[in-house]
């Protein structure tokens, strides 16, 4: 881990609100999994009501050798609002990589991965699926939004295997919600990233087969500090009884925690 002001070398919106960043500094060099994350303090300096806090954002891709990663945000809240208007060309404080991520290594090689993800839940599955393939894994994706205007990297997913596009509205895709082609395929290990109620729906379809789940959690120091971002495990015999998500994970297995 590490504290950079790394250079913004692209930034603009890919979908609604929906911005895509690419940053260049050392800070690369030390991601070692796919699905850590990243905290970043917004420049506030011309704001009467810039945020204290960093905000914390998942690693969608990284290349080492050209020392730059890509990450994908919602914008429109406080913190992310002013970082959509970084300008190519500037700099932005990071501290990372941060936390735990999804457990490549659990994938046998040969062997067929699903990946799951849901909106801005989406960009870390982008890292997974490439780090997967690399490993000879064949990998199939579905991915759910809310309607055609949210949907981004449908075909940089498609070029990495079978891709499932569903929206509730049905104007991309399929119909529906990514739990509704669950029944249509076969695989030896899941990933998922996405918000609650989809996790959730997930753990309950998914119990014979290898299922992690990377948790979208309000993070205050992202180090394991603070300890705002805990969640209970659901072990009774746990003797801590807690994992934090920014240090612990944010990637857990499913049902290790409580997904509240």
């Amino acid at each position: 881990m590490r504290q950079e002001s790394m250079q913004v070398i692209k930034h603009g919106e890919i979908a609604d609100q929906i911005f895509e960043m690419k940053l260049q500094g050392e800070l690369v060099c030390e991601i070692t999994e796919p699905g850590q994350f990243v905290h970043i303090l917004v420049d506030g300096a011309s704001h009467s009501i810039a945020p204290l806090l960093r905000r914390p954002i998942s690693i969608s891709s990284a290349n080492t050798s050209e020392k730059t990663m890509t990450l994908i945000y919602r914008g429109g809240g406080l913190g992310t609002g002013l970082l959509s208007k970084t300008a190519v060309g500037q700099s932005v404080d990071v501290l990372g990589p941060l936390g735990h991520g999804f457990p490549v290594m659990e994938a046998a090689r040969g062997g067929h991965a699903l990946i799951i993800g849901g909106g801005v839940g989406v960009p870390p599955l982008y890292g997974l699926s490439q780090a997967l393939k690399e490993r000879e894994i064949k990998v199939t994706h579905i991915l759910g939004f809310r309607s055609a205007k949210d949907v981004f990297y449908q075909q940089a997913f498609e070029e990495l295997g079978q891709t499932f596009i569903m929206t509730e509205d049905g104007t991309c895709g399929l119909k529906g919600r990514v739990t509704d082609v669950l029944g249509q395929l076969d695989f030896d290990i899941a990933y998922a990233c996405g918000p609650l109620p989809m996790l959730r729906a997930l753990e309950n379809q998914i119990t014979e087969k290898p299922l992690y789940l990377s948790l979208e959690q309000r993070m205050g120091c992202g180090i394991g500090a603070c300890m705002a971002c805990v969640a209970h495990t659901t072990d009774p015999n746990d003797s801590k009884g807690y994992r934090r998500v920014c240090s612990d994970g944010p990637v857990f297995k499913a049902r290790e925690v409580e997904l509240c």
